[in-house]
C-alpha cells in the first residue's frame, strides 16, 4: 500500500529515492492522485484505473515541472479520457510509417541508444515494413521473429513488437494485439562474473595497461557510474571541476582525481582515432580482463555491477557521498 500524506512542495522536494526500483506515495487531499519516485530521483504524478480488465497507470506529469494543485485538478480529466473507448481508424497505415510514429511518441532514449534501436528495427523487422499494420497476423510476426539469429535479439524484437502493437491498439489502428498469441522466447541468461575481489583484480590489470588514455577510460567505467557510451563520449566542456559535476551528474572523488590528471588539450576526454572519440576498444579490453582472470567480463557488466550497488539519490551531494562510500567499500579488502 502506498504511503499516504498531504502532498506539499517541502515533503515532495525531500522525498528519499529508493535504492532500486521505485516507491509510491498517495495524496490525502486527492486520494486518486499518486506519485512514484525512482531510484534516480525522478518523481511522476499518476492515477490508476482498470481498463478492459487491466490495471493501467495513467501518467499526469512530472514533479516539479507540474505543480501539485495542477496535478490534483488533472485527475478527473485523466480518468475520464482513459474511460473513453478508442475509436477505430479506418485509414490504413503501413507498418514502417506506424513505427516512425511509435518512435516519435513513445521512445525516449539517448541519441546513441535511439540510433541503435532504429538500426535493429531496420535490420530485423524489414519484412513487415510494406504491410498495413492492420493486416499483419500472428503468423507474419512468428515468421519474422523466427528468421532472427540469436535468442536474445529475437526476444527483444518480440517485446518491441508487443509494445508497438499495444500502441496501435491504444490509437485505434488495430483491434487486437497479434503478438500476445506468440509464446515467449526462452533464453539462458548469462551469469555476470564480477564480484568485489574480481573488481580489484580488474583495476590492478587496468593500471598495468601501457596506454594512458585507455587506462583512464577503463577506470572511468568504474569511477564514473555511467555506461561505456556515455564515458567514451565525454567532452571537456561538460565537466565542471569547481563543482565536481559532469553535466547534471556529480563526479566521485576518484573520478575527479583521474580526470584532472589527463591532458585537457582537445574536444573529447577520451579521443579515438581521427577526430572522433573512443568507441569500442575490444582488443584492449580483452587483454585487460584476461590478465584479471575474468575473460567473460564485458564493459556493460562493470556498469551494471556498480549501478546496482549504488544508492541513487535525488540530491546531488547525497548521491556524490553515496558514490564515494560505495567505491571505498568496494576497494576495502583486508
Amino acid at each position: 500500500m502506498a504511503h499516504q500524506f498531504f502532498f506539499n512542495p517541502y515533503i515532495l522536494d525531500n522525498l528519499n529515492a529508493p535504492s532500486r526500483g521505485f516507491d509510491v506515495v498517495q495524496d490525502i487531499s486527492e486520494p486518486r492522485l499518486r506519485l512514484y519516485i525512482t531510484s534516480r530521483g525522478v518523481k511522476t504524478f499518476f492515477v490508476r484505473k482498470r481498463i478492459n480488465g487491466r490495471d493501467r497507470r495513467i501518467i499526469i506529469g512530472k514533479y516539479p515541472d507540474m505543480d501539485i494543485e495542477d496535478a490534483r485538478s488533472a485527475v478527473a480529466n485523466a480518468l475520464d479520457d482513459a474511460s473513453k473507448k478508442v475509436s477505430i481508424k479506418r485509414k490504413k497505415i503501413l507498418f514502417s510509417e506506424f513505427v516512425q510514429m511509435y518512435l516519435k511518441n513513445r521512445v525516449h532514449r539517448s541519441v546513441g541508444s535511439y540510433d541503435k534501436l532504429v538500426r535493429s528495427i531496420n535490420m530485423h523487422l524489414k519484412p513487415l515494413f510494406d504491410k498495413n499494420i492492420s493486416d499483419i497476423t500472428t503468423d507474419d510476426i512468428c515468421e519474422t521473429i523466427g528468421a532472427i539469429n540469436g535468442v536474445a535479439i529475437a526476444t527483444r524484437m518480440q517485446e518491441l513488437l508487443q509494445s508497438v502493437f499495444r500502441y496501435a491498439c491504444d490509437t485505434g489502428y488495430v483491434t487486437a494485439n497479434p503478438v500476445l498469441e506468440l509464446p515467449r522466447q526462452k533464453q539462458n541468461r548469462r551469469a555476470r562474473p564480477l564480484n568485489k575481489y574480481g573488481l580489484n583484480r580488474l583495476v590492478e590489470s587496468i593500471n598495468n595497461y601501457p596506454d594512458a588514455t585507455m587506462r583512464a577510460a577503463f577506470l572511468m567505467l568504474i569511477y564514473g557510474f555511467a555506461t561505456k557510451n556515455q564515458v567514451f563520449s565525454m567532452q571537456w566542456e561538460d565537466l565542471d571541476f569547481n563543482r565536481d559535476m559532469w553535466g547534471e551528474q556529480p563526479l566521485s572523488d576518484r573520478a575527479v582525481v583521474l580526470l584532472q590528471d589527463l591532458p585537457q588539450d582537445g574536444y573529447w576526454v577520451f579521443p579515438g582515432r581521427g577526430h572522433g572519440h573512443l568507441t569500442d576498444p575490444r582488443v584492449a579490453w580483452t587483454r585487460v580482463v584476461t590478465d584479471a582472470e575474468i575473460p567473460d567480463l564485458t564493459m556493460d557488466d562493470v556498469y551494471k555491477f556498480i549501478a546496482r550497488r549504488l544508492t541513487w539519490a535525488g540530491d546531488k551531494e547525497d548521491l556524490r557521498n553515496n558514490m564515494n562510500e560505495l567505491l571505498d567499500d568496494l576497494f576495502d579488502i583486508e
